[in-house]
């Protein structure tokens, strides 16, 4: 959390920069969960991948016949397996485009799968650990699809009255208002 946030919970401006600069330290070695399920999926292709190219391989070590035959089955292994690396770039690049829309909408809209849906995944780059073309979606989704998107809360003013002169009210002597006076004046005026 951000000072300004156990702040307003209520914490002093002390216990607040303490707690905060503990929250950041703890961070540093957090790992979102976006990024963990971009790993662990590309673990578990790898591991699939691996089993089925040692399959393949004893499959070639007890094949029998002339070297033409080996080189056939060869030849269809490597395209069998650059077929399944290609489809599983793919899916790790949906994966990834998924999780930073899911992230960019986050808090923003009432309902994220629905507005995720609506964002063109084909105009999208990844550039390293930026999304190029995402923000300008989202933005024209804003623009276009309003009911999608939450409202942004303008703080209101909190019930009571305030107490002390605001230099609006200056009584007919000049001189300052009581606390008294200024609680009457307030509830008689209304």
């Amino acid at each position: 959390m951000t000072k300004e946030q156990l702040i307003a919970l209520g914490l002093t401006e002390e216990q607040a920069t303490k707690a905060a600069g503990a929250s950041q330290e703890e961070l540093k070695t957090y790992i979102p969960k976006h990024r963990f399920d971009e790993v662990n999926e590309e673990n578990k292709t790898l591991k699939t991948t691996v089993k089925d190219n040692a399959t393949q391989l004893e499959s070639l070590k007890t094949a029998a016949g002339s070297s033409e035959e080996l080189k056939t089955q060869i030849a269809t292994l490597q395209a069998e397996n650059k077929k399944k690396d290609d489809e599983h770039q793919t899916q790790l690049k949906d994966l990834t485009l998924t999780n930073a829309i899911k992230i960019a909408l986050a808090g923003k809209v009432h309902d994220e799968g629905l507005a995720a849906g609506l964002v063109d995944k084909t105009k999208l780059v990844i550039d390293g650990d930026k999304i190029v073309g995402l923000d300008e979606q989202i933005k024209g989704l804003a623009e276009s699809k309003k009911f999608l998107f939450k409202e942004v809360q303008t703080e209101s003013p909190k019930p009571g009255f305030k107490i002390g002169a605001d230099g609006k009210q200056v009584p007919a002597d000049g001189k300052p208002m009581s606390l008294a006076d200024a609680v009457a004046s307030h509830f008689s005026t209304k």
